[in-house]
């Protein structure tokens, strides 16, 4: 598991206070609800690329999928994407 620590301001506290009741709760579904996008892509890009080169798919959940996608190469970070020379 990684752990993640955000900062705010005595203000930008108090504007999360307003905005939700447990500023924690809405950080923390936040950021579930960005990966669990994120997690439907990649597997979804990961079946479509292994059925496109007619390629057997061993995963059997989404987190596999993810994890065998980023160690095959069919997707990147986007550091990695930021880094090549045609995004510079």
């Amino acid at each position: 598991m990684v752990t993640y620590t955000v900062s705010l301001t005595e203000a930008e506290n108090k504007a999360m206070q307003f905005a939700a009741a447990s500023p924690q709760d809405w950080i923390d579904n936040v950021v579930h609800n960005r990966a669990r996008i994120a997690i439907d892509e990649i597997s979804s890009i990961y079946v479509d690329y292994r059925m496109n080169n007619n390629l057997s798919i061993a995963a059997t959940s989404k987190s596999e999928m993810v994890l065998a996608a980023f160690d095959e190469g069919i997707v990147v970070t986007v550091e990695e994407t930021n880094a090549l020379p045609y995004n510079k």
